[in-house]
């Protein structure tokens, strides 16, 4: 019977398809890592306030990238290079989800509406993070290979959407709530599309270093257009809703070490 325990166990246990995998988590965070590193530099003066809760998460993300990377080291794996079809962060900007990286690579501040942008664009992405973090800490949490990993992350990931919930529903009441909920919506109908191409791919991929029979990968690619299929239809409501977080000021200190990663 197909499950998320029972692949995910199956990729974690052959060092080929935990490599690839290791390889792809590590890039797209440290990728977020340096997105976030250029935002919080250049924030406008109207809202540096923010600019520390933007390192945090950056530096989050980098942890995270770290994190992968020394899951590899205990394996005695290389990272390998991330195929262009699985890189969601690649694949996200191309689609016009977060801010564009010639933007982020010039000295020019952003404006008040790039910010209110991004700030939608991680609410659609955290919750995605979020989300398989949450089954991953489930399932693995108590894993003796990685599952101190799984929740160190899925705790940041928590903090992550949390601090996006909180500073969204504070632009909304300042008088950017029209367009945070029209980027939101946006952002949400172009991720689930890039998530379910990229979930395929990465499926094809796993099966091919698995060995997988051809009705298994069917079956899968199946199960991934059918969740796309719920999604579109009225699974994308849940990523654009906005509601006060438990956590407050959750990316208020400073930023959490991983030490045993290092």
């Amino acid at each position: 019977m197909l499950s998320a325990r029972s692949l995910f166990q199956e990729i974690v246990d052959h060092d080929d398809s935990f490599q690839l995998f290791c390889s792809i988590a590590a890039s797209g965070e440290s990728q977020g890592g340096w997105e976030n590193a250029r935002i919080a530099a250049l924030v406008p003066d109207s809202m540096r306030e923010l600019a520390p809760k933007i390192t945090r998460h950056g530096a989050d993300e980098d942890k995270h990238g770290r994190i992968f990377q020394a899951l590899l080291r205990k394996r005695g794996l290389p990272a390998v290079p991330v195929p262009p079809e699985t890189d969601y962060t690649m694949l996200l900007e191309r689609s016009g989800i977060g801010l564009a990286h010639a933007k982020l690579r010039s000295d020019e501040p952003l404006t008040e509406q790039d910010i209110v942008v991004y700030l939608s664009h991680s609410r659609v992405t955290e919750q995605r993070a979020a989300d398989q973090m949450d089954m991953l800490v489930r399932h693995f949490g108590d894993h003796p290979e990685v599952g101190k990993a799984i929740r160190m992350i899925s705790h940041d990931e928590d903090n992550h959407l949390a601090y996006c919930h909180e500073e969204l529903l504070r632009l909304a009441r300042e008088g950017h709530g029209r367009t945070i909920q029209r980027v939101l919506r946006e952002s949400a109908l172009t991720e689930i599309a890039v998530y379910r191409d990229v979930s395929l791919a990465v499926m094809g991929h796993m099966g091919r270093l698995l060995h997988w029979p051809a009705a298994k990968s069917a079956a899968l690619a199946a199960g991934i257009r059918g969740m796309y299929a719920w999604e579109r239809f009225a699974g994308w409501h849940r990523m654009v809703a906005l509601h006060p977080p438990q956590r407050r000021n959750a990316l208020g200190g400073a930023p959490e070490g991983a030490p045993e990663f290092a």
